[in-house]
């Protein structure tokens, strides 16, 4: 356990050392986020999901600097380079860039203007010179003429010592920063549109002639800058002013007013040209592409959750739509389960008479299958189809347009193929978009999220931070919602705490081969399914026809003797607590705290026994388009329609409004108020009321406000 990690943590994130201290411990014993946020509250001090994982991830980094550290420390011991005051400046380093500018002159280089005026015999004059004496310079410049070393004018004796004086600049660790520090407060972004380009990349012309402070460029316009130089589009630069820059190496090293002092002055502006105004400016790209990809994946990941924790329709039988005009529509039914019953194709949309055998073939099928509820994906003629089934005049069936984005990915993937091995793509699409009305979470974790399509660039940002805050999101919601055990994909356990891939797989193979497991303790005999993994993920697992109604909420196995406890002191069972209300109010929690137990986890407990494994998301609640609003050519200015928010960006937030293009409400356009943060008003799945402001047909753009109308 290092302390100056505690220390800097406690700081920097303002959460007290025991808190930090505590969980770094759980963290290095394999204890997953969501498993210390929930069942490890007094060893933290309650600390949530969010800061256990603000504290994993710059612990991360702090670690990932002291590996930097001890690799520099080791090469310079190699060399025989370190000495007390580099290593005591070394161990001082407190960022990567610091680190590094401490390190830049002893690093090994490739051959360099400076490395090749060294070769000549040139340092000893370019000492001379620094000093800036008063002394006669082409005298003592004529001294290091060597034909045999390729000196053979004083003009080239002074130009290499001029390169070795620039080199040395550059690599000045308190200059850098100072210069770091002016790049971080006045650089520039600016972006030019290069020559003969400007009729191929239209898309980015509002960045042809662009500029602005880089630290007020917000991600999304720092990224889109970036993908149009990486598509050839776009010339990018990053510098401040240089006449603010050059006056501070100027002030560094300028010393007098004579011969030599000049020869410094012409170094310091080729160092700040060649050397060290583009090693910051690359820098600068660097920093601001991670800062950019940091908002970009924080808002992906906060879309993200917004989705899979929208609310699920539940368990009910399912007819499923994955509508198409001129190849059909494929219908499935699904038990209550999600389980495939039936298989078909529908031609609503090609003439009266197989409108009329399709009509037919829904009421049949909905009649045999009992039918509760039709869901129709929102794609290629989904609205159509839904005036289609709604003519038929089904009595007690529910209609819903399910958003399937996404529903191809899956029915083309090695997944749904195991799932479905006798059946070809239209099914498995048409069986994601009844399940994903049935139990969205549980379906839409079989789809990689960067196809869901509640991102922003995230094809553009760095793909192992963007995985890395996917995963954690997935995990966080899989974890808070619990999985029940004998049903549960092999998609949906591998995101349990403390399973993953493999003994997700194994518990599935274990469930055929031997039947639905009876008890969370039946886990124990999984295949290298061990204590850890156990007591990670027990907790969140649920067992529905367990006989022990303990197995069936998400009071973790390491606590039902306590729960016993209680029941025995009470003169019940613990199903009596469950189901009496009384009963449970005359429990004095306080006499069951303990060295391991405080109240956090006895109100938690208390909370379960009222509602074991209640489901943290929302009510499923309908949702109607305008019916008289079907294509995009049907919206007027003006027009006020219902809408479901389909993405949240920096700059809005997309919303669907029923006619297969999304519009934009622009940040601007989002409340009667300054909005900073788009999240802080909608939500990835909201259901909102908008005004059309403007239609651009044939561009399809469709510009929406949820302002007021004055």
């Amino acid at each position: 356990m290092n302390n100056t990690h505690i220390q800097t943590i406690t700081s920097e994130l303002s959460i007290r050392a025991n808190q930090v201290t505590a969980t770094i411990t759980l963290l290095d014993d394999a204890s997953t986020v969501p498993f210390i946020a929930r069942y490890r509250k007094e060893a933290t001090g309650e600390l949530d999901e969010v800061a256990i994982t603000a504290i994993r991830d710059r612990l991360k980094q702090l670690r990932d600097l002291d590996e930097r550290r001890e690799a520099i420390l080791k090469s310079l011991i190699e060399r025989d380079l370190l000495t007390d005051d580099l290593k005591t400046d070394i161990d001082a380093a407190t960022t990567m860039s610091e680190l590094e500018d401490i390190y830049l002159p002893y690093k090994p280089k490739r051959r360099t203007r400076a490395t090749i005026a060294r070769e000549k015999g040139l340092e000893p004059l370019a000492e001379i010179i620094l000093k800036q004496e008063q002394i006669d310079l082409q005298t003592e410049a004529n001294n290091f003429i060597n034909e045999e070393l390729g000196v053979t004018t004083t003009d080239e004796a002074l130009a290499g010592a001029r390169d070795i004086i620039a080199e040395w600049i550059n690599e000045d660790p308190d200059l850098r920063a100072d210069i770091r520090d002016l790049y971080q407060k006045e650089a520039l972004i600016t972006s030019t549109v290069i020559k003969g380009k400007e009729s191929e990349g239209a898309k980015f012309s509002d960045y042809f002639e662009w500029s602005e402070l880089l630290r007020e460029s917000p991600s999304h316009r720092v990224l889109a800058m970036r993908r149009g130089e990486t598509e050839g589009i776009l010339r990018l630069s990053i510098n401040p002013d240089e006449e603010e820059a050059l006056p501070i190496l100027l002030d560094y090293y300028l010393d007098g007013d004579n011969d030599c002092t000049e020869q410094v002055r012409i170094a310091s502006s080729d160092c700040y040209k060649r050397l060290l105004g583009p090693s910051m400016e690359t820098e600068m790209f660097a920093d601001s592409k991670f800062r950019s990809d940091e908002t970009a994946i924080s808002v992906f990941a906060e879309n993200l959750r917004e989705l899979l924790m929208v609310s699920p329709l539940g368990q009910k039988t399912i007819m499923a739509l994955d509508p198409g005009f001129r190849t059909g529509c494929k219908v499935v039914c699904l038990d209550s389960q999600g389980k495939l019953l039936h298989n078909d194709t529908i031609y609503p949309h090609t003439g009266d008479a197989k409108r009329k055998d399709a009509g037919k073939t829904v009421k049949e099928l909905c009649k045999k299958h009992k039918i509760e509820v039709i869901a129709i994906g929102n794609g290629t003629a989904g609205r159509e189809s839904v005036t289609f089934v709604n003519e038929l005049g089904l009595e007690n069936i529910d209609i819903e347009l399910v958003n399937e984005s996404g529903a191809s990915i899956y029915s083309a993937s090695q997944i749904a193929r195991d799932e479905f091995p006798d059946h070809d793509i239209t099914v498995r699409g048409a069986v994601s978009i009844g399940r994903r009305l049935m139990d969205p979470l549980a379906e839409l974790v079989k789809i990689d999220p960067k196809s869901i399509g509640v991102g922003q660039y995230q094809h553009d940002v760095e793909q192992t931070a963007l995985k890395r805050s996917l995963d954690d999101t997935v995990m966080s919601c899989v974890n808070a919602v619990g999985v029940e055990l004998n049903t549960a994909s092999k998609q949906l356990l591998t995101y349990v705490s403390g399973l993953g891939p493999t003994l997700a797989q194994n518990i599935v193979t274990h469930r055929e081969e031997n039947g639905p497991f009876k008890s969370r303790a039946a886990l124990k005999k999984v295949p290298r399914l061990g204590p850890k993994a156990f007591e990670q993920s027990a907790g969140f697992l649920r067992i529905a026809s367990s006989s022990n109604p303990l197995d069936r909420s998400a009071v973790h196995p390491e606590r039902y003797k306590l729960v016993d406890s209680m029941a025995n002191d009470a003169e019940c069972t613990p199903i009596d607590l469950i189901n009496d209300d009384t009963r449970r109010k005359r429990i004095k929690l306080e006499r069951y705290v303990s060295d391991n137990v405080g109240m956090p986890t006895l109100l938690d407990i208390m909370q379960e026994l009222a509602r074991p494994g209640r489901d943290p998301r929302p009510s499923y609640e309908s949702f109607k388009y305008d019916e008289n609003v079907n294509k995009i050519e049907d919206l007027k200015s003006g027009m006020t329609l219902p809408g479901i928010v389909t993405n949240v960006t920096a700059f809005g937030a997309f919303v669907d409004v029923g006619v297969h293009q999304d519009g934009l409400v622009h940040i601007s356009q989002l409340a009667d108020k300054f909005v900073k943060d788009p999240s802080d008003i909608v939500k990835v799945q909201q259901k909102v009321k908008v005004r059309v402001v403007e239609v651009d047909i044939e561009r399809k753009r469709i510009s929406l406000s949820m302002r007021t109308e004055h």
